[in-house]
């Protein structure tokens, strides 16, 4: 017998009923005078740590019943050698309730690395980490920072993780986003049962990134940056650069018909605001890797999959930047889709609310007159018209270049976005006119956990992170982890087998001696 093999059976002897030991032990502390004088709050924290060791006992002599079981078949693997020798090899597992040993039947022969078929029944992972744990350090960092991860995962679980290799974790955790979404499908039974209209919307996000993760020309211009002072920043300088994340969403809704005077403030806007549809399988996500060209082109994609023979109402709502009009319009031509693009009214008015002030400087009753007129127009559909009044006005007014810049700024926008400003029909028709669900993502997603004071973030990383994050705000963590844990078995263990075929294991019987447990009344 080989010394792997000997040190193996020397540890199963050892760890062989040791959870029941260990169990009659914690039924003999409660009947202590110690424990008898312990508050519950110390009850609870000495039964968690018990409990999780006894969970650990168990797994562990759980593996030790595995251990012994070989192969009944050939093992051959996919380069088609077969692999005769057997040699019993250990390996440490970091599992969630601790430290664990197993030990399994390596197959091998001359010149070709080693199968181990009781690793893929388990799914063991390559690296000491059980898929179990990286769980668990997925879904606390898409929630918070990587150091309150690791302090969260020592102190709700047995498993313990240094800061690199949480952070390796997460980002192997986000390797199959892609293809998780790839391989949705289509539901038939989603067009009746959810809004006649589908919305794509997208946005940006900044994110503050270490020099080298930045694109190319930001990093080109971060470069040249020169600090005018060692102490502190001057006027309009910036201390760190900016990655720019695209954010995207994809969702269905119902028709909301409104007037254009009921979008005015003071106006039954709270009863239209408690009334209005709510978004409806709602998927959001963002990415800092690819392009914004790239998640505008999987947001269509997503849409298709929803309404692949185009039966609703596609909507695209956005801020109005160029960039993202001229990606909609070439997708939507590519793809024959006949897409209404929408400029976010948030954005007009913030635009008519600096034009305003040229006029009436000082904020009052005159100023929101001027910007409630000008707001209902333009939700009439009359944007041409308002941006060549105002335009007037401030020649009219003699307004110098300085004062008149932000109404040339407004009229400008009102014109060249004409083409989206259309409201009197998209309220008519019962469209979204504003991105609050962008914004709310853009938030959500990126500033909430991006934006934490002193990040600085490595591209990998920070693509995992959003990867995580979009699939929590989506409701498809669970699903995507399913699908996640059956990839890394085919990706570590079935592509290694010949056929794709693991061989199966003769497991032990059940041993007919088991003691029994006390009941407790």
């Amino acid at each position: 017998m080989s010394m792997n093999a000997t040190l193996a059976l020397s540890f199963v002897e050892r760890t062989n009923d040791q959870s029941r030991e260990y169990y009659e032990d914690i039924v003999n502390f409660f009947d202590s005078e110690e424990c008898h004088s312990m508050k519950l709050s110390g009850l609870e924290q000495e039964l968690e740590k018990r409990g999780r060791e006894l969970m650990r006992l168990l797994l562990q002599e759980h593996l030790n019943k595995l251990s012994p079981s070989l192969c009944e078949q050939v093992v051959c693997g996919s380069d088609g050698i077969d692999r005769p020798k057997v040699r019993h090899q250990n390996r440490k597992i970091e599992t969630v309730f601790g430290t664990v040993l197993a030990s399994r039947a390596g197959y091998g022969n001359e010149g070709v690395a080693s199968l181990h078929p009781l690793d893929a029944q388990l799914n063991l992972p390559p690296e000491l980490y059980s898929l179990e744990l990286r769980r668990r350090v997925a879904e606390n960092a898409a929630k918070s920072s990587f150091d309150e991860t690791i302090e969260t995962v020592n102190k709700t679980s047995g498993g313990h993780i240094p800061k690199r290799q949480a952070e390796e974790l997460v980002q192997r955790s986000a390797r199959d986003f892609d293809a998780f979404y790839e391989t949705r499908k289509y539901n038939p039974a989603d067009e009746i049962s959810t809004g006649p209209i589908l919305v794509i919307t997208a946005d940006g996000k900044g994110v503050v990134m270490h020099e080298q993760d930045l694109r190319e020309q930001t990093r080109k211009a971060a470069q040249k940056r020169k600090p005018q002072m060692e102490t502190r920043l001057s006027k309009g300088e910036k201390k760190n650069a900016k990655r720019m994340a695209t954010v995207a969403a994809v969702y269905t809704i119902d028709t909301f018909q409104r007037e254009p005077q009921d979008l005015l403030p003071g106006s039954n806007s709270k009863p239209q605001k408690e009334n209005s549809p709510r978004p409806e399988q709602k998927r959001v996500w963002a990415s800092l890797e690819k392009s914004a060209e790239q998640v505008i082109e999987s947001a269509f994609a997503e849409a298709s999959n929803r309404d692949p023979s185009q039966k609703k109402n596609w909507v695209a709502l956005v801020d109005g930047e160029n960039q993202q009009l001229r990606i909609l319009e070439r997708m939507a031509k590519k793809q024959g889709v006949a897409l209404t693009i929408i400029v976010d009214i948030i954005h007009v008015i913030e635009y008519l609310w600096k034009a305003g002030r040229a006029f009436h400087p000082q904020s009052g009753p005159e100023l929101e007159k001027w910007v409630q007129y000008r707001l209902l127009k333009i939700l009439e559909g009359k944007a041409g018209l308002m941006a060549g009044g105002m335009r007037r006005s401030a020649t009219l007014k003699k307004l110098t270049d300085k004062q008149r810049e932000p109404v040339d700024t407004c009229a400008t926008y009102l014109k060249n976005k004409a083409p989206y400003l259309k409201y009197d029909r998209y309220l008519d028709l019962g469209f979204p006119i504003a991105t609050g669900v962008i914004e709310g993502a853009c938030r959500h997603l990126v500033k909430d956990r991006m934006d934490i004071t002193g990040a600085k973030w490595r591209l990998p990383s920070a693509e995992a992170v959003l990867c995580l994050r979009a699939l929590r705000s989506s409701n498809d963590f669970d699903e995507y982890w399913d699908f996640h844990e059956a990839c890394e078995y085919m990706r570590n263990h079935q592509k290694f087998y010949a056929d794709g075929k693991v061989p199966s294991s003769k497991l032990p019987q059940p041993s007919p001696k088991r003691g029994h447990l006390k009941v407790i009344k």
